[in-house]
C-alpha cells in the first residue's frame, strides 16, 4: 500500500498541527515555508500532480517538521532530547 503524498499546501497544513500539539501554538506553516524545507534538502518531492504541483509523502513532512523545529529551538537556546 502507498502512502498519500501531499501538496506544499496541505503538507503545511499538516505540519501545522503537528508543531502546534508539540509546541503549544508555534507559528504556522506556510506553504512557503515547506518549499524552502525542499530548498534546503530536509523534504524530498514524491511525484506531481494533475495540476503540476509537487507532492510530498506524510513521513517526509514529519521529519521535516521535527528537523526544523529541534534547529529552531536550538537557534534560541532550548536544547531539545
Amino acid at each position: 500500500m502507498h502512502e498519500p503524498l501531499y501538496t506544499a499546501t496541505q503538507a503545511a497544513e499538516l505540519a501545522t498541527t503537528w508543531r502546534r500539539l508539540v509546541s503549544a501554538g508555534a507559528a504556522a506553516v506556510t506553504p512557503a515555508t515547506i518549499r524552502q524545507w525542499r530548498s534546503r534538502g530536509h523534504l524530498t518531492p514524491h511525484g506531481i500532480d494533475d495540476h503540476r504541483r509537487t507532492l510530498y509523502t506524510r513521513t517526509d513532512i514529519a521529519h521535516a517538521e521535527q528537523v526544523t523545529r529541534a534547529r529552531a529551538l536550538r537557534l534560541v537556546g532550548i536544547s531539545t532530547p
